[in-house]
């Protein structure tokens, strides 16, 4: 079993995880670029390099919680993270810049969502899933706390200063991932009555299967990461001011955590692969709303509290869907394989939207985004059918 405790404390370990590393370039990128006097692009450039790092060491990442548990992986995760903010606040040249990139990468796959899914799940197992939804509660707040807070303290120190200050917070988390207990599910006598949750697919669907899943992963992860880094720029590119931009996108994590609360609170009858298809549908919507913004807060802020929604809810099912479908005694390893092409898509994404926004506005930017959603909207489809086919 898998005590509240815990998923509180692996929780807000996952605030502070994605606040001060995935999400640090959303509000101090611009400022870096300023600073060195450099290109957009090439500033998210060191993002999309952290992001990379996470796609290659993925898998064994994966294996190392596998064998290990979650206690040594995600308390150094915490620690390299904040090696990682230590040496970005000391960069001055570009080999100094990707490589602190490099290391914030290696912690990124160390510490956040997928690190902590396949924690749990060594925990618990397929009674992991609803500990999974529980601790992106507090993570899917990451945005609304850390880009206000990191936007005033480098109004106050400078860009530097507030990487510094993350540092600190990233070294702080580690006393939570300390607490991690190293208990396996699979100590406790199995039921030979109950098969693993993929025994009903048939070897070819289970391949399919996880092509899709990979496909849907990596499609939510590019607009992820393009909306880490883009989204305060992508709604001033459409007529909101920086401040009103900043805020507004703030409220991503309201979305997220609400459309997660609601998962938690009413979704236990709710299958995952139906759970996944509402996420994929939100983020379509969403993006088609966005087209309609041209400056209005008002059809902003439910543009930004939609592809919460969205998002909270793929994050959940990007943890529940293998549950669902594979066998969780392997879970690390297998997912660690699947999402790789999520972070190399995720990793290319920061940079082609900078592009995208610098030569041809936000509005090509949306319908990028549109595209990409329409894509794991499709896969979302092709999971039901398989689960549905399931004999």
């Amino acid at each position: 079993m898998i005590d509240r405790g815990l998923v509180w404390r692996i929780g807000f370990g996952q605030l502070i995880g994605w606040g001060v590393t995935y999400y640090l370039i959303g509000v101090l990128g611009r400022r870096i670029a300023d600073d060195l006097g450099w290109s957009l692009t090439a500033v998210q450039g060191g993002f999309a390099v952290g992001l990379l790092v996470m796609g290659l060491s993925s898998a064994l990442a994966g294996r190392w919680i596998d064998l290990h548990g979650g206690r040594r992986v995600m308390t150094a995760g915490s620690l390299l993270g904040a090696v990682g903010c230590v040496l970005l606040a000391l960069a001055h040249s570009a080999l100094a810049y990707y490589s602190a990139w490099v290391v914030i990468g290696l912690a990124m796959r160390l510490l956040l969502y997928d690190a902590a899914f396949a924690a749990l799940a060594r925990i618990g197992g397929a009674q992991a899933k609803g500990a999974m939804a529980q601790i992106t509660l507090l993570g899917g707040f990451a945005s609304t706390v850390f880009w206000p807070l990191g936007d005033a303290i480098a109004d106050a120190f400078g860009w530097r200063g507030a990487a510094l200050a993350f540092a600190g917070f990233s070294a702080a988390s580690a006393l939570l991932h300390m607490t991690i207990p190293n208990a396996r599910f699979l100590d406790a006598p199995p039921d030979p009555g109950a098969p693993p949750p993929g025994a009903t697919l048939s070897p070819e669907r289970a391949r399919l299967a996880a092509v899709l899943y990979a496909i849907a992963a990596a499609c939510v992860s590019a607009l992820n990461s393009a909306m880490s880094a883009h989204m305060i720029g992508l709604l001033t590119g459409l007529g909101l001011g920086v401040q009103s931009a900043v805020w507004t996108a703030s409220l991503r994590g309201f979305g997220q955590t609400g459309a997660r609360g609601c998962e938690v609170l009413f979704g236990a009858r709710l299958r995952a692969v139906d759970l996944n298809l509402v996420a994929a549908t939100l983020l379509v919507l969403g993006y088609a709303l966005a087209l309609a913004i041209r400056g209005d807060l008002a059809t902003a802020a439910c543009f930004v509290l939609m592809f919460g929604a969205g998002n909270g809810l793929s994050t959940i099912t990007r943890g529940t869907l293998p549950l669902a479908l594979f066998d969780p005694a392997t879970y690390g390893a297998l997912v660690g394989k699947l999402i790789v092409p999520s972070f190399l898509l995720s990793a290319a994404a920061p940079v082609v939207y900078a592009a995208a926004l610098e030569r041809f506005g936000a509005v090509s930017a949306i319908w990028l985004s549109l595209a990409i959603s329409t894509a794991a909207l499709a896969a979302a489809l092709g999971l039901k059918a398989l689960y549905r086919s399931r004999g």
